[in-house]
């Protein structure tokens, strides 16, 4: 009788890898879910130009607003699950998201934010989850689990107008016919 191997498919998502297993689950969903969208903006936009990144078509807003914004958002809503409130550079960077700049800096950023939030993620200990959080100047409530859930679930959603963004800066350009040559 052959031995049965299971072996998780290249493909498969970070969650299904088996990875991370000595982290609690809460925090463990999280990583992986930055982890998905680091692999997913790789996909749909490591090989986008600059004009690609800030387009705007239909007036969405350009790939590179979600890719700063996902990333700031998170170092904020880490520093209210951390029991700070933020900084007045948070507040200017918050202002900051749509505006130009180049491809190169902003994939930058990107992965250092991820790194960041990675490294601060790991950090919170699983006996605070339950701990109480205030969020902005109206100390909507909360909790740190609350928050770390928060992470993931609002850097999918940037993720996903990152791909559907992506796709559609990709199928509005001009289709090169080549001719052929008598």
């Amino acid at each position: 009788m052959s031995e049965t191997k299971t072996m998780t498919p290249p493909k498969s998502e970070p969650w299904l890898r088996g990875t991370l297993t000595k982290i609690d689950p809460v925090r463990r969903a999280v990583l992986h879910a930055l982890e998905l969208a680091a692999e997913d903006v790789t996909r749909w936009s490591d090989g986008l130009t600059d004009e690609q990144l800030f387009a705007r078509p239909a007036g969405l807003p350009p790939i590179a607003f979600h890719l700063r914004h996902m990333v700031r958002t998170l170092d904020r809503l880490l520093t209210y699950a951390e029991g700070g409130q933020l900084s007045e550079a948070q507040l200017a960077a918050l202002k900051t998201e749509m505006d130009p700049g180049s491809a190169a800096d902003v994939r930058a950023e990107f992965s250092q934010g991820l790194r960041q939030a990675n490294s601060r993620i790991v950090a919170i200990p699983p006996e605070h989850f339950a701990d109480p959080r205030g969020i902005g100047r109206k100390q909507l409530p909360t909790s740190v689990a609350g928050l770390l859930i928060h992470c993931a679930d609002h850097t999918q959603r940037h993720v996903g107008q990152v791909v559907t963004t992506a796709k559609v800066v990709v199928a509005l350009q001009p289709v090169v016919t080549l001719e052929p040559k008598a």
